[in-house]
């Protein structure tokens, strides 16, 4: 089979996800010594100018090239498929987002702290990030069907798994023995702790307005998609 398929699109998302990767979860580590140095309020804003631009930079980069490579399959005239896709991707925020919703601290309004969340979803999966970035990488790859894709959802799912062990990591060092039994009582498999009996569900506790607000950016994002691409497809990245 000729391998002019792949793309060098192809090396250069990963390039894009290891410098992503590198840049976020090195910052990550490094902020217990970073607050003590500049503050937590300068750490966060430098570390949105580190983060954001590689993001925004991902993102367009993947819109622009989503179909480059081969075409492993295409289930997009499927009836359902699309609906599949959009279901599975609301699903993907659900998890992605609330988890650390606090806008006033992401801004750096309020200051920032490390948490040790033991509610809402965490009760399913003491990482939903990484669960909800597993969701999102199904749906698209599932959608677009391209190598391309499918290189930049194993990049992405790869440096999810690898921010588990390093987000235990950090908290187990940071709280120690209360982060042992949080751990007890939690499981990163999504709804395990709940069918061992270890963890049960407080619906209540998910009527918050970050879940609104999460369902609000799913509608937007629906409604703004094309736009997205469009303006993607401006940026000759």
């Amino acid at each position: 089979m000729s391998s002019s398929w792949l793309t060098p699109s192809h090396f250069v998302m990963l390039g894009l996800l290891l410098t992503f990767a590198v840049a976020h979860s090195g910052l990550a580590s490094l902020r217990a010594k970073a607050e003590k140095r500049i503050g937590a309020r300068l750490y966060r804003v430098l570390f949105a100018l580190v983060s954001l631009p590689l993001a925004v930079i991902l993102i367009v980069y993947f819109f622009n090239h989503r179909y480059d490579g081969l075409r492993l399959w295409n289930v997009q005239g499927v009836p359902t498929v699309q609906s599949i896709v959009w279901i599975l991707s609301a699903i993907s925020f659900l998890f992605l987002y609330p988890a650390t919703f606090n806008l006033l601290e992401i801004a750096a309004i309020e200051k920032p702290q490390v948490h040790l969340y033991e509610t809402g979803i965490i009760r399913i999966t003491r990482h939903p990030q990484m669960v909800g970035q597993i969701i999102w990488c199904i749906a698209h790859t599932l959608w677009l069907g391209t190598t391309f894709t499918l290189v930049t959802s194993i990049g992405l799912v790869l440096h999810h798994l690898f921010g588990v062990w390093h987000g235990d990591r950090r908290l187990s060092w940071r709280y120690g023995e209360a982060f042992d039994k949080v751990k007890e009582r939690t499981s990163i498999v999504p709804f395990l702790a709940i069918v061992q009996g270890r963890q049960t569900v407080v619906w209540q506790e998910f009527i918050k307005p970050a879940y609104l607000g999460v369902a609000a950016f799913v509608l937007l994002l629906w409604w703004g998609h094309p736009a997205l691409i469009h303006a993607a497809n401006l940026v000759h990245w």
